[in-house]
């Protein structure tokens, strides 16, 4: 998940484009991660000696590990360690674009820095395993909404971004959230949750966009916009607000919580209570709206 996170970090600063990160995020699957990027992770060389080896390496025969060792930059027990960590993903996506000339390794090592630093990430690895990390990170959008930060709202948001890598695709990014007072609908598939506060939840999206999130989510190739692409948003959101229920049960068996069945909404405005919340997600087929009204 780190990876769509620090996409978001890229877009919002504007060190890459839409096109450019969605581009390197097609190539993940492909690329294997090198042992200069590695080290630059670690904190074991600098971008600069990072360089001076790939230099080295268009002169002479010889492996990275091999030079990094005799320039005195790394052991030979750094460079076996190093071959044999696990490496987030997200660090793969600063080497691809690294690869893509749109960044530099200098770059990508000062990005990195800031990124922990921007979201006070300095003590915490970001790693998958990380849920701290995690849960900090979904904090800040929740702040940024000016909503409430509370377990369930970081619990509904981190499951969304699960789903949709799950069910969707990893090469999204989420985008800035909105508050609005009311949410003009394009196209979408609503949702109320019924507990101690109730919400209504929303996909919206134009019907190109819904084409392309539901040739994902059903894994068919829809041309067209019909009732098929419909009922494949309705179950999508179904299935991962049921999934949400589920979870609610089990951290909080005093909870009383429920679901309205799924609506198809084609025109008029959503309304809370209090606000409603945009969650735009960019895929390369689109944008989706997560809408949360409470």
């Amino acid at each position: 998940m780190f990876t769509q996170f620090l996409g978001n970090y890229l877009l919002q600063k504007g060190i890459v484009t839409q096109e450019q990160l969605f581009h390197a995020m097609s190539r993940l699957s492909q690329t294997h991660i090198k042992l200069g990027t590695i080290a630059i992770h670690e904190g074991l060389m600098t971008a600069n000696e990072v360089d001076e080896c790939l230099y080295i390496q268009t002169r002479e025969d010889k492996r990275f590990g091999e030079i990094a060792v005799e320039r005195g930059y790394l052991t030979d027990q750094q460079v076996a360690d190093l071959l044999s960590k696990q490496t987030p993903d997200y660090i793969l996506l600063g080497q691809t674009l690294v690869e893509d000339n749109v960044i530099t390794y200098e770059d990508l090592e000062r990005i990195i820095f800031e990124y922990k630093g921007d979201t006070e990430l300095y003590d915490l690895e970001l790693d998958i395993e990380n849920n701290e990390a995690v849960y900090s990170i979904i904090e800040n959008f929740f702040l940024l909404a000016e909503m409430p930060v509370k377990t369930e709202n970081v619990m509904y948001l981190e499951l969304m971004f699960n789903s949709l890598i799950r069910f969707i695709g990893e090469d999204f990014t989420p985008l800035s959230p909105m508050v609005l007072e009311e949410y003009p609908i394009t196209f979408g598939v609503s949702q109320s949750i019924f507990s101690n506060m109730d919400y209504i939840t929303h996909i919206d999206c134009d019907r190109d966009t819904a084409v392309g999130f539901a040739s994902r989510y059903a894994k068919e190739d829809f041309q067209e916009f019909n009732e098929y692409v419909i009922a494949a948003l309705e179950d999508f959101l179904n299935l991962h607000n049921g999934l949400f229920i589920v979870n609610i049960s089990n951290e909080q068996a005093n909870t009383s919580i429920a679901l309205a069945p799924p609506e198809i909404t084609e025109e008029g405005v959503l309304i809370g209570t209090n606000k409603c919340v945009d969650f735009p997600v960019a895929y390369p087929f689109g944008t989706i709206h997560l809408i949360i009204c409470y």
